[in-house]
């Protein structure tokens, strides 16, 4: 009887051995999608970004059964201090490895600090500011798709080479806009023009008059509009109002999405010159993951940041698998500036050392209705600037992690 108890129990023990193993193969990964879900930016980020970041977790887990992957979200409502309590409490509650999205960079910024402190990891796939690869460069964030520097010198410096020498500026006035204009004055005056002033306005203004009469007084041949999403819609509406263009001034949206212009049409934008790192219709691979997407989100095409935390999801996901590990934040992005990035949205790229993920940015311009052959049919590129060239230098940013 003492044999028979004895091998039973072995038998048992043996089986919970085993299925402690298998628990153990199996890697549970937590992503957290943070962004704006109800306010200006929702169209551009918000449900678009959990459905990007679910379509990475679906994907990776196709050739990596053995990681579970679950995605939750929550809406920042761009208040840093809302921003940060949430993810304080994914990562000290909840248990979420990975936040990703995280538009408005007032937001991003505090949500940096925090995942440093928690070391865990940030993928910004919405903030603008440069300074997340500058001075506020931490070993745990990485920065995809674009950021301030990029565009200030893709659209500016076009724009100034085109003969746009006189410069008033209409400002978000927060973290994002401020860096916008900072860095694109420095391109305008690097180029040998002028700024003639600027005009600083709340984010979610819906009277935009007295800031585009400074604008139009001052006489200067380019406003440009550091601003974004649903500010950026209402100015442009309330500039044609006014009658900006047709008095012979030119309009330059300095970060300006695809849903942007679907919202205001072709016959408002035609012509206008913008710069990004994607577009859904840039080749076959964007196409067909574009149409995937479209088919989740009632039609509407991706944007760039849809497409940022799409690849940057999964390039993490990819770490952790080769790791075997989410515990450690810094490591894990330290494997992911090691591994070449290769995603068919942004092709092949890297991580820098100071979390700059580097990839080409392109120079579009909104097409004539003419032009459209159909729905979404938007832009054509002008010019491709390729990765080395796209993204400040490295010595330029002054992030603690540059030796």
């Amino acid at each position: 009887m003492k044999k028979r108890n004895f091998i039973a129990s072995a038998v048992i023990m043996m089986a919970a051995v085993h299925g402690f193993a298998n628990a153990q193969d199996t890697l549970s990964v937590k992503l957290g999608v943070l962004n704006d879900l109800s306010g200006i930016g929702a169209e551009l980020g918000g449900q678009g970004s959990v459905i990007a970041a679910r379509m990475a977790a679906e994907d990776f887990h196709k050739t990596h059964p053995d990681v579970k992957v679950e995605v939750i979200f929550s809406d920042h409502q761009n208040k840093a201090d809302i921003g940060a309590a949430t993810a304080r409490q994914w990562y000290d509650q909840e248990g979420v490895d990975a936040i990703l999205g995280v538009q408005t960079s007032s937001v991003a910024l505090a949500v940096n600090a925090l995942t440093k402190e928690k070391n865990k990891v940030l993928i910004g796939s919405g903030p603008g500011t440069a300074d997340l690869t500058g001075k506020a460069c931490t070993p745990n964030t990485v920065h995809w798709t674009y950021d301030t520097w990029a565009l200030a010198h893709a659209t500016g410096s076009a724009l100034v080479k085109e003969g746009g020498k006189t410069w008033f500026f209409i400002t978000s006035d927060y973290s994002f806009g401020h860096a916008l204009e900072k860095d694109t004055s420095k391109v305008v005056i690097d180029g040998g023009g002028k700024v003639l002033g600027h005009a600083l306005h709340p984010f979610g203004t819906t009277d935009y008059s007295s800031y585009i009469l400074q604008a139009q007084t001052s006489g200067a041949q380019v406003i440009g509009m550091a601003t974004s999403s649903g500010d950026l819609v209402s100015l442009i509406k309330q500039s044609a109002e006014f009658g900006v263009m047709a008095q012979g001034q030119r309009l330059a949206a300095l970060l300006m999405f695809i849903t942007d212009v679907h919202a205001l049409g072709l016959d408002s934008v035609q012509g206008l010159v913008l710069s990004g790192p994607f577009y859904w219709d840039l080749n076959a691979d964007t196409r067909k993951w574009s149409q995937r997407f479209a088919e989740r989100s009632g039609g509407t095409m991706p944007t760039m940041v849809h497409a940022g935390v799409y690849a940057g999801a999964m390039h993490y996901l990819k770490a952790v698998a080769a790791l075997k590990n989410t515990q450690d934040g810094a490591a894990v992005v330290a494997k992911m500036k090691q591994m070449p990035t290769n995603d068919p949205l942004f092709g092949k790229g890297k991580i820098r050392i100071d979390g700059r993920k580097i990839h080409p940015m392109y120079l579009f311009q909104v097409k004539t209705p003419a032009e459209s052959k159909s729905p979404w049919d938007y832009y054509k590129v002008l010019a491709t600037i390729p990765a080395d060239q796209a993204f400040r230098p490295l010595a330029a940013g002054n992030c603690p992690l540059v030796k």
